[in-house]
């Protein structure tokens, strides 16, 4: 559609449009909005209620939702009443987290309330832009926004055009040029017609590139992965067990009960209940650091993330010309080339170059006394701007512009001057010459003021601090190489500088490979930003991205942690999992720091889940076989999962370190960890065991001395798991540790009373307490051997 109306002219387009330079009536645009629609990008929206009803449509929904079927089979009702609110409990917990998250980032999805001046029955009238359709004759002017495509047929304008293809310089746009849709007008006016609205502009294009940019949630793959591993256990145990009812005679009508509990035990109830959870503390602590979480992923995901790209125009640079060290030529000093630039500058016109120079003069305290008898604003057909003042009583003429403009018509040390002007080039820098001559004398060239957009005061420490994280830094900018190499020097980036045009040319395998090894990538477009998170995440990386702009927003969607710096556009911002509100990336080391932390509290939960659920069954099969009666009840391991579960998820507040490195969930890894710990603690239950029949219990108090057992150790395993070093290193969260105490004497006091189990005297408990207690203290060394071997 573009290359379309640029490579037509003016009234070809309007001709095809069915309109004219006097604009439409309001009746015709009234059909035409009919027909295009409003100007503006529609969102993708699920129903709240299918939201909802999805929460029971996975792995651990499934599970439960089967065993709730088996108990009411069974006639099991109360077991199936506790069962379906654990079901229903976290199935709402986890709607609520994600509800409020997207109630947060609506609001940065509305569109800017851009206003757009409209020639409608020959009247110029002020409307919403929504509003606008094809056709339609618009003008703008100095700090306006483009409402939409529109062809220019009469005037000029400069036009920051970065949040759209990430370059930092301003762009010319006059008669027969287009003008996107979210540009900004930094100098002049234009009046153009209307070619393109809403989802058809480049705007909206981009944005639609947003709404089918998805990543993959980690958390659902690991969660898949560990019930996984369990249900291969569910599966063979029962089989075992059935194949030793059918030797030894035993109803198959008395082994489904026992069936029902090895279901019930191996279910994750609350796993994703505190994944939730602890992700939504850890959003509401990065909140009070200006860091807001939009998608409640993205602190898990930062944790794993190992690759960040850069936006480099507005992220890590300032993203606003900045005057470098002038060199003055002749006689005068550098002072007084920034004077006559001055000079020859216009605050009004708010072109960026006038105005970095005003800046540089009020920052070095620089006061220039002069009187403006006349000035002529930049011109793109003379490439300068001029100026006659009176100075120090003289009066003067001031020209600045294009070095190449200045020299034809100054007095110039033709090879000093383009020595000078090749070194700022090497460095990227954008150059502007200054001339002065005095009434009747000919133009002396007075100096060169190089130009650039610096980097943030905090952008290098940033990039210390990150990659003393281990997260690879790489910056992404639409600047040429020279540039690009001149601010990753500054920043300390790292010197591989590759020119993306090249890298699209390579077979994909060699494509990877170059993306991952470069540091810096110039000359890039929208559309790459997206292929290079893309190319990375094909490699096995876990992808950052920051970046302010409309064309940043694909690649910041679908990056694993997205991150909208503070200045970032709206669109942006709904892009993104993570927005900024303080200035400059260094809350991006926070997000990552407890992200980890969330790791760490996650795996500690993960890890007592799993030696939790390999104890039970394993005890409750291998107990069967050798004293052919289940040590405990049905009941008592739903009471179990209730009590041990959901007091566990006080370990989403635990105190814990972050790592040095990114972290990643290996189901296998932990799996084959939790494994070592469960079989000692499987030897442990089996004491127990022993010591009830020493103390001669019997069955239904063997049922509870058992419960008290289970209970007792998941609470103590958690102390264990906790730590990756020894269980002493560190003190647990205040809420933790009530937490567990509150459990143990609630088991302690039901056993000693007979309150939902058989009654048993409070010594046989506190002896269990004692035992657990000494074993834990032991294996804890066997755990900090065993973790280290498996490397989590």
């Amino acid at each position: 559609m573009k290359d379309d109306f640029n490579n037509k002219d003016v009234n070809t387009i309007l001709s095809e449009l069915n309109s004219s330079v006097n604009g439409l009536s309001e009746e015709e645009a009234e059909k035409r909005l009919r027909t295009y629609g409003y100007n503006e990008v529609k969102e993708k929206k699920e129903s709240p209620i299918i939201k909802f009803l999805k929460k029971f449509w996975a792995p651990v929904p499934w599970m439960l939702e089967v065993t709730v079927i088996i108990t009411f089979i069974l006639g099991k009702f109360l077991d199936m009443y506790i069962i379906l609110f654990l079901l229903i409990f976290n199935s709402i917990i986890s709607f609520i987290q994600e509800k409020r998250a997207e109630d947060a980032v609506e609001l940065l999805r509305q569109k800017l309330n851009v206003k757009a001046r409209v020639l409608r029955d020959n009247k110029w009238k002020v409307i919403p832009s929504r509003l606008l359709v094809p056709g339609d004759i618009i003008h703008v002017r100095l700090g306006d926004i483009i409402p939409a495509d529109m062809k220019i047929f009469d005037g000029q304008i400069l036009l920051d055009q970065s949040v759209l293809t990430g370059e930092s310089l301003p762009v010319e746009r006059t008669i027969n040029d287009i003008a996107f849709s979210g540009s900004i007008v930094k100098r002049g006016e234009a009046s153009g017609v209307v070619v393109a609205t809403g989802g058809k502009t480049y705007f909206g294009k981009t944005t639609e590139l947003v709404q089918s940019a998805k990543a993959q949630s980690h958390l659902e793959k690991l969660i898949l992965n560990i019930v996984k591993y369990l249900i291969v256990i569910d599966v063979i145990l029962v089989i075992l067990l059935t194949i030793f009812s059918i030797l030894e005679g035993i109803p198959i009508n008395d082994v489904l009960p026992f069936s029902l509990i090895v279901l019930i035990a191996s279910v994750p109830v609350a796993l994703p209940a505190t994944f939730t959870i602890a992700m939504a503390l850890g959003s509401v602590e990065l909140s009070r650091k200006g860091v807001l979480i939009t998608r409640l992923t993205a602190s898990e995901d930062a944790a794993s993330m190992d690759v960040i790209n850069l936006d480099k125009t507005g992220t890590i640079t300032e993203n606003r010309m900045r005057v470098e060290n002038p060199i003055a030529f002749g006689n005068f000093s550098p002072d007084d080339v920034i004077k006559f630039a001055y000079m020859a500058s216009d605050e009004a016109s708010q072109d960026p170059l006038d105005n970095s120079i005003i800046l540089c003069a009020r920052e070095n305290n620089i006061k220039v006394e002069y009187q403006k008898l006349s000035f002529t604003p930049f011109d793109p057909t003379i490439k300068r701007t001029e100026a006659t003042v009176i100075f120090n009583g003289e009066k003067l003429k001031v020209i600045k512009g294009a070095p190449q403009v200045i020299a034809g018509l100054a007095k110039v040390d033709q090879p000093t001057f383009d020595k000078k002007l090749e070194e700022f080039s090497s460095k990227g820098f954008r150059v502007i010459a200054v001339a002065v001559a005095k009434e009747g004398e000919s133009l002396n060239l007075a100096g060169l003021v190089p130009l650039y957009d610096p980097p943030r005061p905090d952008s290098k420490e940033f990039i210390a601090e990150i990659k003393s994280l281990n997260v690879k830094p790489k910056m992404i900018t639409g600047d040429n190489s020279l540039i690009a190499k001149e601010i990753s020097k500054e920043v300390n980036i790292g010197d591989n500088i590759c020119n993306i045009k090249k890298i699209k040319e390579l077979p994909d395998q060699e494509r990877v490979k170059a993306i991952e090894n470069c540091d810096v990538f110039a000359e890039v477009l929208p559309e790459d930003k997206y292929l290079i998170v893309k190319n990375l995440q094909s490699a096995g990386h876990y992808v950052g991205m920051t970046g302010d702009g409309v064309n940043d927003a694909p690649a910041l969607r679908q990056a694993e942690v997205g991150v909208a710096v503070s200045n970032a556009t709206d669109v942006a911002k709904a892009s993104a999992s993570v927005v900024l509100t303080h200035e400059g990336l260094v809350d991006i080391v926070e997000l990552v720091k407890t992200g980890r932390r969330i790791y760490q509290r996650m795996l500690t939960y993960t890890l007592n889940k799993i030696i939790k659920t390999l104890q039970v069954v394993f005890f409750l099969t291998l107990s069967f076989f050798i004293v052919k009666f289940f040590v405990t009840t049905p009941f008592d391991v739903i009471l179990l999962l209730f009590l041990n579960d959901f007091v566990t998820m006080s370990i989403a507040t635990d105190n814990v370190r972050y790592s040095s490195k990114p972290e990643r969930f290996s189901a296998k890894k932990i799996v084959l960890a939790s494994g070592i710990l469960s079989i000692l603690i499987l030897i442990e239950s089996f004491f127990v065991l022993w010591i009830g029949f020493i103390l001669k219990l019997d069955i239904p108090e063997i049922h509870t001395f058992i419960f008290d057992m289970l209970v007792i150790t998941g609470q103590l395993t958690v102390y264990m798991v906790r730590e990756r070093r020894s269980m002493w290193s560190s003190r647990p969260s205040n809420f933790l540790l009530i937490a567990s105490i509150i459990d143990i004497v609630f088991v302690l006091f039901i056993s000693s009373l007979g309150i939902l189990v058989y009654p048993i005297p409070i010594i046989d408990s506190l002896l269990v307490l004692a035992i657990a207690f000494g074993f834990t203290v032991i294996f804890d060394t066997v755990k900090n051997i065993s973790f280290k071997t498996v490397g989590i």
